[in-house]
């Protein structure tokens, strides 16, 4: 195992109140483009907009005051969505950055829903999230010591600050696994986090190591994993409501380290980013640890399929044949197409749990990028109504998802092998449809969606609510989507 795990960071505790408390250094103040200036930002519309502020969403503007805590006016549009209040809110925290009892006062309006105040509570946690880093006294705590949301008082609007406040737990989880350099976090190392998890967070837990899986025949792991040091591991992770009103599978792929095997990646800036290769396991497991506490009445089981990707005198070469969990041989044509081979053995036995549904998620191709840049994840599969769900969970929680053809008429011929049942490729052109189409050979007759976040898995500086470095992008649409989960 590795010498060292890094401390986690860890949200700030989120309370709420009727009004500001005296306490605040900060207050932030919903306005509008039109209509009247809330009193207690102490300033006129034309005095804002002498400022440059209009009231679009994000717009902020500082207002200190003698002996009372600085007003930030925050711009929050006409008719602002979830969508608008989560960005806002995550404008405020990051102009608020110097001060340590923040107070934000968007959710103030008796029209304020659960939704809204889930978004505000989003936005200001996950904009304050700091990873802890490779230090001599990492900083774990956020940048304030206190945040305070104004609210209603509404049990709905209570009830939305509550599972912010877990998802955004949730997605800070998945950002600490994401950034942690891989000399720091290995598969064995993440087994043992998740252990730890499972006994705070109510699922179970069964872990597969090298010699299990050489007995249920998960070729792809192990041929991936044949040129590492670090053993792989696959774990089953499930959580078990009463009386449960349907059964999900999630599959994470869990690439510690991608160096591309025998087919070396370019030493540049992508390949040092490839410690977020891991993305897709992190969100599957960071979605776990929220379930019990959101009460999700659906049963989720989900399936971490983890090994490092390099190059040895033992590792996976091109011509190489793995023969998978479900019995299919596959040809390995590039052995940086690696996530689908792991990835292929962890859908074989989701399907054998026989789910009403599989959705898998991972960092897997550059071709998905390319074609939808970096801040929206592709989606194909064979369950229209799984991709529906996705889809209106990524439209609630901001994680934009856009759905790409599975030409499965068209382009299958490109994945035929001459000595095996399909290579691992399918050629240049069309890569993130050619990828889906090889998963969907271990899907079986189960729904099945396929979440290519490979874009959207990091940010270069802060954005809104996406904080610098991996973004653990997919952990609230995965708890959105279970927990509203339609069989």
């Amino acid at each position: 195992m590795s010498d060292m795990l890094i401390p986690f960071a860890t949200p700030s505790t989120v309370v709420t109140a009727r009004t500001a408390p005296r306490s605040a250094t900060a207050v932030a103040v919903a306005v509008r483009p039109s209509g009247s200036v809330p009193r207690s930002v102490g300033m006129s519309r034309r005095d804002l907009e002498r400022h440059g502020f209009s009231g679009k969403v994000g717009q902020v503007v500082s207002i200190p005051r003698r002996d009372a805590a600085t007003v930030i006016a925050v711009g929050v549009g006409d008719r602002p969505s979830s969508t608008d209040l989560r960005n806002a809110a995550a404008a405020a925290i990051r102009h608020a950055q110097r001060h340590t009892h923040v107070a934000l006062d968007l959710l103030s309006s008796s029209a304020a829903s659960a939704a809204d105040a889930r978004a505000v509570t989003e936005g200001a946690l996950l904009a304050a999230y700091r990873y802890p880093g490779i230090t001599a006294k990492p900083v774990t705590k956020p940048k304030f010591e206190s945040l305070t949301i104004v609210t209603s008082g509404t049990a709905a609007v209570e009830r939305g600050v509550r599972e912010g406040q877990v998802r955004s737990r949730a997605t800070y989880l998945a950002r600490d696994l994401a950034n942690t350099p891989p000399a720091h976090l290995n598969a064995r190392d993440l087994e043992v986090i998740t252990k730890g998890l499972a006994a705070d967070h109510g699922f179970d837990v069964e872990v597969f190591d090298e010699d299990d899986l050489a007995e249920m025949g998960c070729g792809g792991l192990l041929g991936v994993n044949k040129g590492s040091v670090e053993p792989p591991r696959l774990m089953k992770l499930t959580y078990s409501p009463r009386n449960p009103r349907g059964h999900v599978a999630l599959v994470g792929k869990g690439v510690m380290y991608d160096s591309g095997g025998i087919s070396l990646k370019p030493s540049d800036a992508f390949h040092v980013v490839m410690k977020m290769d891991m993305s897709g396991a992190a969100a599957v497991l960071s979605t776990m640890t929220a379930l019990k506490d959101l009460r999700c009445r659906t049963q989720v089981t989900g399936y971490i399929v983890c090994t490092d990707n390099m190059p040895s005198g033992s590792a996976m070469k091109l011509g190489d044949v793995l023969t998978m969990r479900n019995g299919k041989t596959v040809e390995v044509h590039n052995t940086d197409a690696e996530g689908r081979l792991i990835l292929a053995d962890g859908l074989s036995l989701a399907v054998e749990d026989k789910p009403n549904a599989i959705i898998d998620i991972a960092t897997l191709t550059g071709a998905a990028m390319a074609a939808l840049g970096p801040d929206i994840a592709a989606v194909l599969g064979t369950g229209s109504k799984v991709i529906d769900q996705l889809t209106a969970s990524a439209d609630a929680t901001g994680e934009p998802i856009w759905e790409m053809p599975l030409e499965v008429d068209r382009y299958r011929k490109l994945l035929d092998s001459n000595v095996a049942d399909m290579r691992n490729i399918g050629g240049p052109y069309g890569g993130c449809i050619t990828a889906a189409i090889f998963l969907s050979e271990f899907t079986g007759d189960v729904p099945w969606a396929h979440l290519d976040i490979a874009g959207p898995m990091k940010v270069d500086g802060d954005e809104s609510w996406r904080s610098k470095g991996a973004t653990g992008f997919g952990t609230r649409l995965l708890i959105d989507t279970v927990t509203n989960w339609s069989a």
